[in-house]
């Protein structure tokens, strides 16, 4: 037998090995320490890039702010020169889907208006919606407006809401239409002034801006600041730059020929953001779709931060599936994250004063954002007062707009959807709760 002693090249083998290791990882160390510096200029021109891209769209937005208020005076003048006796009968189309913050309040702005004759209808999917016992309260308060209820029963299409209008279009002979969301509420001339452009007979629908009103919590505060100045500037700037070519939902105004004219409020029916197809198949039939001068107030429901932050994960999903070439531009148009790219940049790379400097850049170009659209369009003083604030929703709405790209699904009013080609939407779950109970379930249905 053969006995074999350990060698020096047995017992020195993993040493030799775990010195190779260290060397190789000395070796990474080295090398990534030599790329830093590169890599923190690049971060450094990337955040460059984009304080430019955004002080560009912020100059955008002031012009188109300016261009927004000479026009507004003009159409504000001509709709109240309007003679009441040339305004239309008109038809105010109210969906209606469980319990909301100041949901009476809202309704009732609807039956206080100074005009001479118009309807509202209501519509829900079934008896048991507890908004209706709110509509009822306040219908009886108005005996002198005509105004009904209609039931549309289980929604046979994607959209629910799209299912409940047409049963609602469906009882009425009139042919001038409000559609608004039910969180919405109106100053007691908002007919007298949306309604006017919509007799010229090449106008095929009127849209409103709206001035977001929060809730008691910190997330409502923030959405509603973004509804009053990043939604503002967003509609501002593509006014300008090509017309109208969509609408807003919260409050639109459209004639029966122009909605006929597209196939009926049915051609909507597959769209989450029906209302954004509803002005751009509109437009794309040969009418003009205007922005109303007129800002009416979305009125928020306190609820959890998570479904603060989902509805508007659900927002930005619809708009990237609706319109994704803009959707995606949408990106250069956030200040805070370049600012704090270059900030960490500067101070990794040893330019300070520089990254200080584009942190600044970022804060006072949301600040100044909030100041003149907040307050110059939407008229809300929070614009002013929490302006401060706005660099922290800019940066949420970035994140937001990242998470944008991740899935197709999203839940809607207790039910779930997916997102197709184009911005169509399949469900892929149809709660059987009642409205009563779905209630429960605070929501919100901007889109």
């Amino acid at each position: 037998m053969v006995f074999r002693y350990p060698t020096r090249h047995h017992s020195t083998g993993p040493l030799l090995l775990a010195r190779y290791n260290l060397a190789s990882l000395m070796t990474l160390v080295h090398s990534a320490a030599a790329l830093l510096p590169f890599l923190l200029r690049i971060l450094l021109g990337i955040s460059l890039v984009g304080t430019a891209s955004s002080t560009i769209f912020l100059l955008l937005t002031l012009l188109a702010v300016a261009r927004y208020h000479r026009r507004a005076q003009k159409e504000k003048a001509a709709a109240l020169a309007t003679p009441a006796t040339t305004l239309p009968p008109v038809t105010i189309l109210k969906p209606l889907h469980g319990m909301e913050d100041e949901l009476e309040q809202n309704l009732e702005s609807f039956f206080q208006q100074d005009y001479p004759d118009y309807e509202i209808i209501f519509g829900a999917r079934d008896a048991a919606n507890p908004a209706l016992q709110i509509a009822e309260r306040v219908r009886l308060r108005h005996p002198n407006v005509k105004s009904t209820v209609v039931l549309s029963g289980p929604p046979i299409w994607p959209n629910a809401k799209v299912f409940s209008l047409q049963k609602m279009i469906a009882v009425t002979t009139r042919s001038f239409f409000i559609i608004s969301d039910s969180d919405v509420r109106v100053a007691p001339d908002f007919l007298r002034n949306t309604v006017p452009p919509l007799l010229d007979p090449t106008v095929g629908l009127v849209t409103c801006m709206y001035r977001g009103i929060p809730a008691s919590d910190f997330w409502s505060s923030l959405e509603a600041l973004g509804l009053s100045v990043e939604m503002s500037s967003g509609v501002v700037v593509a006014d300008m730059l090509e017309g109208m070519r969509f609408a807003l939902g919260p409050a639109m105004a459209a004639r029966r020929d122009a909605i006929v004219a597209i196939g009926g409020i049915a051609a909507t029916a597959d769209y989450y953001s029906d209302d954004f197809e509803l002005g751009s198949r509109i437009w794309r039939k040969g009418y003009q779709v205007v922005l109303s001068h007129h800002v009416v107030k979305n009125v928020l429901t306190s609820r959890a931060p998570i479904r603060t932050l989902g509805d508007q994960l659900r927002w930005m999903k619809s708009t990237r599936y609706s319109r994704p070439a803009g959707h995606l531009g949408s990106g250069l148009t956030f200040a805070m994250p370049f600012g704090l790219l270059g900030f960490v940049a500067g101070i990794g790379s040893g330019h300070l004063v520089l990254g200080a400097s584009l942190l600044a850049a970022a804060l006072a170009n949301r600040m100044l954002q909030s100041i003149l659209v907040g307050w110059g369009i939407a008229r809300d003083p929070r614009a002013i007062t929490m302006c401060w604030t706005y660099p922290v929703r800019d940066l949420v709405g970035f994140l937001i707009w990242l998470a944008s790209y991740t899935s197709r699904r999203f839940y809607w009013r207790g039910e779930t959807y997916r997102f197709g080609k184009g911005g169509r939407i399949t469900a892929e779950h149809r709660s059987t709760v009642s409205a009563a109970q779905d209630s429960r379930e605070p929501r919100s249905d901007k889109t």
